[in-house]
């Protein structure tokens, strides 16, 4: 009796861990549109369609809605430090953050039809 107890303990446990770490995560839910026409200023570096001419700067178009907002807020709080990129994001609201990832993640990384 024991050992079942003991093995029921330790799956609530677990359901209790992943379910903590799941609700833990961000919801990202920003409005493409206004990213958009936000990202005009983006587009010198990152290009217009989120792909970069310049190889050392990262093709924008696709990549991950939360991966790109924990990305700006890094660069804007200062605990990612970028010559180009830490003025420019110091000037984003959080909203904004949101816009610009929900536009990115919505381009076709490949560069077509965006």
């Amino acid at each position: 009796m024991k050992g079942i107890r003991d093995s029921i303990a330790r799956r609530l446990f677990l359901v209790i861990i992943c379910t903590l770490s799941v609700s833990s995560f961000n919801v990202v839910a920003g409005d493409a549109e206004a990213g958009k026409k936000k990202s005009i200023v983006c587009a010198a570096c990152h290009g217009n369609n989120g792909i970069s001419i310049i190889p050392s700067y990262p093709n924008l178009a696709g990549q991950k809605e939360q991966y790109l907002v924990d990305s700006l807020k890094a660069y804007r709080d200062g605990l990612r430090r970028n010559m180009q990129m830490t003025p420019l994001a110091s000037r984003l609201s959080d909203e904004d953050v949101k816009n610009l990832a929900a536009y990115y993640a919505s381009l076709d990384p490949s560069g077509k039809n965006n």
